[in-house]
């Protein structure tokens, strides 16, 4: 029997965003109704994407959906997702085959997309590097109107560097130390319904805020 455990998190800062995602989620149902967007949002990756050889079985008096054992491959795929922290709602899923920066900052593009009049957007995400990429500021600052100088990646501005925790020496540093997403039930079983049933739209391609 294996027990998990996570390791403590270092990050002088990790009281204070603990406690900015926590307010944000208590405060969520009241500013929705000012008609502001919650959103909890992750990817998931590496998904096989099985199909059957046969169409399966529906449904009948005493039996159970019936399923053909023998499938084509056809790769894998990354989904990223959003849950609406109010309603529980996915919205605005997008698939695709690669999970880039260019990816993140298209799927985040096209979710802002689906409710152009909303009076903000607040983004609950990992410290994955693709969350807070160049890429995705340029696009936060593009939405938000912000016409300052970003600066250059890796050289001046906000555009410097990324903000990275620290690692313990000799340690390795897990991205997803802390989990306070709702969105985690909806992946961390991804047979069910997303997997078995996937009705990915492709992305095409007010005020935004990214929690971390």
């Amino acid at each position: 029997m294996i027990r998990y455990w996570l390791t403590p998190s270092d990050d002088p800062a990790f009281d204070d965003k603990v406690m900015n995602i926590c307010t944000l989620y208590h405060e969520a149902p009241e500013r929705a109704a000012r008609g502001e967007h919650i959103m909890s949002t992750d990817e998931l990756t590496g998904v096989q994407a099985l199909e059957p050889t046969q169409p399966d079985l529906p449904t009948a008096p005493g039996l159970v959906r019936r399923r053909e054992y023998e499938y084509i491959r056809h790769g894998t795929a990354s989904f990223m997702l959003n849950r609406d922290v109010v309603s529980g709602q996915v919205v605005a899923p997008s698939a695709g085959p690669t999970r880039t920066e260019e990816d993140f900052a298209v799927h985040i593009a096209y979710t802002v997309d689906t409710d152009p009049d909303a009076s903000a957007w607040h983004f609950v995400v990992d410290n994955l590097n693709t969350h807070q990429s160049e890429t995705l500021v340029r696009l936060v600052a593009d939405r938000c109107g912000i016409t300052d100088d970003l600066g250059v990646k890796g050289k001046r501005g906000i555009l410097t560097a990324q903000a990275q925790p620290r690692r313990l020496p000799g340690r390795p540093d897990p991205p997803h130390r802390v989990s306070l997403y709702p969105r985690s039930c909806l992946l961390d079983e991804p047979n069910r319904d997303l997997a078995e049933h996937p009705d990915p739209q492709t992305p095409q391609m007010g005020h935004l805020h990214l929690h971390r």
